[in-house]
């Protein structure tokens, strides 16, 4: 049974991703935008000022996903087809790979034919930055920027938690990365509110971001790019990001394209000065394409190793842990078996002294 079980998480994970390859993020009804009205009405109800306010509304909105995929779990535990199916179409929710190359083919397209106008209206489907002013340098390095680091939130991270905890995590882990986009930007109103949330968020990336940087050095040659480029701009410069997530994408991908990221970022209402990543030219719309490509190489990759993971490591890892359970549960019970018969000695000795 938990080998049938194990290999459904696994089919569910390739067919999801199939589904996402070929049809992308659903043009009506998207689950993902359902959540977010009903996590918005909620935090409108409970907020206050306050990161224990906003550690209630986290683990509210995130808790009431996780139990749904664990409902779903156990009522498909004995029925391994449904159980692929509902990972497929969990799988195919939460990813985001087909709609992020596509929006940087996009803008390579506008780019190429010299349309800033078009570029600029693109950019808010990658990222939050005020594009009213940007040329075409910091629109190509804003949309690889995006590439890089939603490679790793919208198609390693749900791979890697979907592995791991099958339903429950692909929904637990789309409902914290959805939160974090909400709520937890800088702001007034969210300075402490969104904390929680942000921290989850940086939590539960920490491991695919980092997989998501080693994936990118390794498919470097995909988009021509050199290997070990990558591999020393990835180990030099990924931690100089402010984020502790984002810089391992986004210096994989600069050593991998050969360009050079960071620098002056304008959001509405605020502005940041980043590091430098990399060591070659600003990035010009001939990059957005193999920006595309290494994303696609790296979904393709970390899909291989998540659909291995609950038929191999991961089905050790339960095996461990259920052994370990049982030799607890066993050294309990002789520790009880002890002190029981301890109790009933020292309790007839007492009755015969007594007498």
């Amino acid at each position: 049974m938990r080998q049938a079980t194990a290999m459904a998480n696994a089919a569910g994970l390739v067919a999801g991703y199939a589904l996402d390859s070929l049809l992308g993020d659903p043009q009506r009804w998207h689950p993902v935008a359902g959540f977010g009205r009903a996590a918005g009405a909620l935090e409108r109800r409970i907020h206050r000022p306050e990161r224990s306010a906003g550690a209630a509304f986290t683990a509210l909105a995130v808790g009431a996903p996780v139990l749904l995929g664990v409902a779903a779990g156990l009522a498909t535990r004995r029925h391994p087809v449904a159980r692929a199916a509902l990972v497929a179409a969990g799988t195919w929710t939460v990813l985001g790979g087909r709609t992020l190359r596509h929006e940087s083919r996009l803008m390579a397209r506008a780019l190429h034919a010299g349309d800033l106008p078009a570029g600029r209206g693109r950019l808010n489907h990658l990222c939050g930055r005020d594009p009213s002013a940007l040329d075409e340098p910091e629109l190509a390095r804003a949309t690889v920027e995006s590439v890089a680091e939603n490679t790793s939130d919208a198609v390693v991270a749900p791979l890697v938690w979907g592995a791991v905890a099958g339903l429950p995590g692909l929904l637990g882990y789309r409902a914290a990365n959805t939160l974090d986009a909400m709520v937890g930007h800088r702001s007034p109103r969210y300075a402490r509110f969104g904390t929680p949330a942000a921290r989850l968020d940086d939590l539960l990336n920490l491991i695919p971001a980092r997989l998501t940087g080693l994936l990118t050095v390794a498919v470097a040659p995909a988009a021509h790019g050199d290997r070990a480029t990558a591999w020393r701009v990835w180990r030099r410069d990924r931690n100089d990001h402010p984020s502790p997530n984002a810089g391992q994408c986004e210096a994989a991908m600069a050593g991998a394209l050969g360009v050079r990221l960071g620098g002056r970022n304008v959001y509405f209402g605020r502005e940041e000065t980043r590091p430098f990543l990399g060591d070659g030219p600003r990035p010009e719309a001939r990059h957005l394409k193999r920006a595309a490509r290494i994303s696609g190489a790296v979904g393709l990759a970390a899909l291989g190793l998540a659909a291995a993971y609950p038929v191999t490591v991961g089905r050790l890892v339960g095996a461990t842990g259920r052994a370990a359970l049982r030799a607890l549960h066993q050294a309990r019970a002789a520790s009880g078996a002890r002190s029981g018969s301890g109790a009933r000695a020292g309790s007839g000795t007492r009755r015969g002294s007594g007498r």
